[in-house]
This record gives C-alpha cells, sequence and structure tokens, in this order.
C-alpha cells in the first residue's frame, strides 16, 4: 500500500503522543521524501517542486515542514529512509541537543507533522520500542498505541482500495494482544475506544487469540504426558517440527506470564 501524499482531513484517536508530548491526531503525509540510500532528498528552497512533479508531489512539496529535512541530515537514523518511534520527551532533546539551530515553532510543526504520517505510525503500529536521539531503545511502545495507530493506518489504505483489509487487521490486533502479555480484560480496558466497528474488531481478535491459546495450552499438556521429544511428538500429530516447537513455547510463556496478573494471561 502507498502512503498518504499529504495530511488528511480526517483523523482518528492518536496512535501515540506527539513528539513534545502532547497528543495528536494521526494524519498523514506525502509517500517518499527521502531517497533510497537514507540521504534526505534535496530540496528547492523556495518549496517549489521539482521539474515533471505530478500535481500529487507538487502538493507535498509546498506542505511539508523544510525543518524535517534538516532532522533528516542530522538524525538519519530517525528520520531518514526508515523512520523509528521517538521517545517522549524528543521535542526538549532536540533543543537541548541543538541549541539556537531547530527554532521552537518550526520544530513543533514539522515533529507533529511527522507522528502524523503513515510511515511513521506504521513504525508504531509494528510495536517497536520508543528510540531517543542516538537511535537506542528506551521505552516500550504503549499497547494503546499500538492499536491505535493499526486502526489508523488500516483506515488510511482501506480508503484506497476495494479489498477487505478486515482480516489482516484483525490478525494484526491479535498479534499486537498476544505481544502485550496483558490479560484479555486488562488489554480490552487499554486500547477500546468509541469506534464500535474498530471495536467489534477487536472482539474478534481477543476471541480469536484465545481459541490460539487454548489450542497451544492443549498441545502442551499433551506433550507434557508423552514423554516424547518435540520431533517425535510432532510427527505423532502430523505436524511440522518447528511449527510445534512454536506453539509449545508460547504456550510455556503464557503460563510464565499469567501469575504476574493473578489470572490467566489470556483469559
Amino acid at each position: 500500500m502507498t502512503e498518504d501524499l499529504h495530511p488528511t482531513p480526517e483523523a482518528a484517536a492518536p496512535a501515540a503522543p506527539a513528539a513534545d508530548g502532547t497528543a495528536a491526531p494521526a494524519r498523514g503525509r506525502r509517500r517518499n521524501r527521502r531517497g533510497t540510500s537514507g540521504k534526505p532528498a534535496a530540496a528547492p528552497s523556495d518549496g517549489a517542486a521539482r521539474p515533471g512533479a505530478t500535481p500529487a508531489q507538487a502538493r507535498a512539496a509546498r506542505s511539508l515542514p523544510p525543518l524535517l529535512e534538516q532532522l533528516a541530515t542530522l538524525y538519519p537514523a530517525l528520520f531518514g529512509a526508515n523512520f523509528l518511534p521517538l521517545k517522549r520527551g524528543i521535542f526538549q532533546d532536540l533543543l537541548d541537543a541543538q541549541p539556537g539551530l531547530l527554532p521552537p515553532d518550526a520544530l513543533k510543526e514539522a515533529l507533529a507533522f511527522h507522528t502524523r504520517s503513515t510511515r511513521y505510525l506504521t513504525a508504531v503500529a509494528s510495536g517497536l520500542p520508543r528510540h531517543d536521539l542516538a537511535a537506542q531503545a528506551v521505552e516500550a511502545m504503549a499497547p494503546e498505541h499500538v492499536h491505535h495507530a493499526l486502526v489508523e493506518v488500516f483506515r488510511r489504505r482501506q480508503g484506497r482500495t476495494s479489498d477487505d483489509l478486515r482480516p489482516k487487521l484483525r490478525a494484526r490486533m491479535a498479534q499486537a494482544f498476544e505481544a502485550s502479555g496483558l490479560s484479555r480484560d486488562a488489554y480490552a480496558g487499554l486500547v477500546r475506544g468509541r469506534d464500535e466497528a474498530a471495536n467489534a474488531l477487536l472482539d474478534e481478535a481477543l476471541a480469536d487469540a484465545a481459541a490460539r491459546a487454548a489450542k497451544d495450552e492443549a498441545l502442551l499438556r499433551a506433550f507434557e504426558a508423552s514423554g516424547e521429544t518435540v520431533q517425535a511428538f510432532a510427527g505423532m500429530y502430523g505436524l511440522d517440527e518447528r511449527e510445534a516447537a512454536r506453539m509449545l513455547d508460547q504456550a510455556r510463556q503464557r503460563r510464565r506470564s499469567a501469575p504476574l496478573s493473578g489470572q490467566p494471561a489470556h483469559a
């Protein structure tokens, strides 16, 4: 799927706080402002589009905050060809690291634009941790931010295709829930919003994850009772050995995490 070419007026619940710590509704921006080498693409200083640019590219060139190109040069690991989720408080970190170089108002505008983009929200939706200016992971992404980013990216992409993307979103929701390590009720309480369609899909995803967890637990119990090796056990049940090992490992992880919440991790 391609990304937004310029900010969209419709915005859902924020996937993550803006870089200055304030909430910012998710919006998009143009697909590719940097070259494949990871270096920022040169942009005309007057904001005009390049010769031969399409109307969409011309609009993007006019709307892109100029400071984003500077940030891509200063911090290519964060703002270059690939985006990384930013730590909370990155706005002040940037001001402190580049005294006098980054005008506060322009920086705030650039960061808001950046964190509303589809590419940035996709990075958040993947569950990547937040990173500091050295591109070091410093904080796990909150489950609710991952979930809302998933929903917003889905909305944008669904609007550009006639294909039904809900099954993919449902599967991604289930994966995000499983990665959170939270109980079903705790997770739902964190991520459920006002969009009833998204909530209904969330309920289906949680049910899918619960069914998968029950299947993995039954398999683990059967394996423990068998006294067989994983290879022999997989052969008995007609399973691929690597898939059987993965399912058994997942079941063990759920068992270990269950006592932390005082209830089954995926009840």
